[in-house]
């Protein structure tokens, strides 16, 4: 009994099935490209340019909530800090990207 024939025949049956239409071997990284397209970066753009827009609007008297969770009201703006009262006669200056949500009007009367 001879194994070594056996395997020649089986390896060379796996060669020809190897071969195929090469245009059918860039459809699926061309699918994965265009899905983190559509699922990932898109979104994330979305939303970059929603920030941006909501930051040039911010204006004296908006009441925001910083990167770090503070919640106060808009005293002072600047090209690139912002004044935030946090409380009575306390003013914090943060940089203007860190703010990440514009709250209501009267958000912080209902807070007291």
């Amino acid at each position: 009994m001879n194994f070594f024939i056996s395997d020649a025949i089986a390896e060379g049956t796996a060669q020809a099935t190897q071969q195929g239409d090469p245009i059918m071997g860039l459809l699926l990284p061309i699918g994965l490209v265009v899905l983190f397209y559509f699922f990932l970066i898109r979104p994330q753009s979305k939303r970059a340019k929603e920030h941006r827009a909501m930051v040039e609007a911010i204006g004296k008297g908006d009441e925001v909530v910083t990167a770090g969770g503070i919640l106060g009201k808009v005293v002072e703006v600047k090209d690139n800090f912002i004044g935030v009262e946090i409380a009575t006669d306390t003013v914090v200056y943060v940089q203007k990207s860190l703010v990440s949500t514009l709250m209501p009007k009267g958000t912080i009367k209902d807070l007291k």
